[in-house]
């Protein structure tokens, strides 16, 4: 494939500054997300940012590269079934930052953190026995380079821990995995349970009545996508039981709603889509990378398939 002009939608020149040199031979061109025109695709071989431009087409470029991780934004687009274009997606240490943002919930939920700051408002000196990781069991549904991660973080810490995924297949640092239409079975034997699904036709609302029915008193941490959960069977969850805590980083609409009513639920905990930002630096350098692995005919370990949707 040859790249010579690259459409860069954001003025990230200085963050692009210390690449300028190794890209000489490159044309670039900044432009802001509203500016773009249709001589400006036109005159583009690559598309790189966020998010696509209003009347952007991916036949009308050879290769789209997304600072994000997620690429539900440019997939959205109907043009992708009939063009050859090349898509690409930001990979940092994203499973790591999911991990800690999973683990410090997972750890002041067993230390009892909220009961002991309810207590201090009250002036209330009552003991409670913190729990142990090493006596949990987690099942993480996707097992992919995020799920791993924090599959591999939480197993050293000596949680049993279980997978779901399309395939079943067996990966390093899960205990069991099964199939997505098994899911049932190592769901009810956990008590922690981590979502980290990209949309597909295969996962959107996969956590509905019937899903959530299977949980047993479970702590349900989405870091995923907001789209693979209904919202109104997770509130029913949480009502019966079946959910006793939720933490959501991502929702079907974002951002949430200030009328939402989850707002005002006590058992659920609310971050505005932060367990894995995306650091500009970070997101640039993955973009040299990727082009330099274009450049010399490599593998491309980002190339998303299109027909799977991640």
């Amino acid at each position: 494939m040859e790249i010579n002009h690259i459409l860069i939608a954001g003025d990230y020149k200085s963050i692009f500054q210390k690449y300028l040199k190794d890209l000489k031979n490159y044309q670039l061109s900044f432009k802001s997300v509203e500016s773009i025109t249709n001589e400006d695709l036109d005159w583009a071989d690559a598309y790189v940012g966020f998010e696509p431009c209003e009347q952007f087409k991916p036949s009308q470029v050879k290769w789209v590269h997304t600072f994000n991780a997620g690429i539900n934004n440019y997939l959205a687009i109907d043009d992708w079934q009939t063009s050859q274009t090349l898509l690409t997606r930001t990979i940092s240490d994203f499973g790591e930052k999911m991990s800690e943002y999973c683990l410090s919930y997972i750890l002041a939920d067993l230390q009892h953190h909220k009961l002991f700051e309810e207590q201090q408002d009250e002036n209330i000196w009552l003991k409670q026995s913190p729990q142990a990781l090493r006596d949990q069991t987690i099942t993480i549904f996707g097992t992919g380079e995020t799920g791993q991660t924090i599959a591999k973080i939480f197993s050293l810490l000596g949680m049993t821990v279980y997978g779901i995924s399309n395939s079943g297949k067996a990966k390093a640092y899960f205990k069991k995995m099964l199939p997505i239409h098994k899911a049932k079975t190592l769901v009810q034997q956990a008590d922690y349970i981590i979502s980290t699904l990209p949309l597909t036709t295969k996962t959107e609302k996969l956590f509905n009545q019937t899903m959530f029915e299977a949980f047993n008193q479970a702590y349900f941490i989405n870091v995923g996508r907001g789209q693979v959960v209904d919202q109104e069977s997770l509130k029913s969850a949480l009502n019966k039981g079946n959910v006793r805590h939720a933490v959501l980083d991502v929702f079907e609409s974002e951002p949430l709603h200030k009328n939402s009513e989850l707002w005002q639920r006590n058992d659920i905990t609310i971050t505005p889509h932060i367990s894995a930002l995306t650091d500009l630096n970070e997101a640039v350098t993955c973009f040299y990378h990727t082009l330099k692995n274009i450049e010399h005919g490599e593998i491309l370990e980002n190339q998303v398939d299109l027909k799977r949707g991640y």
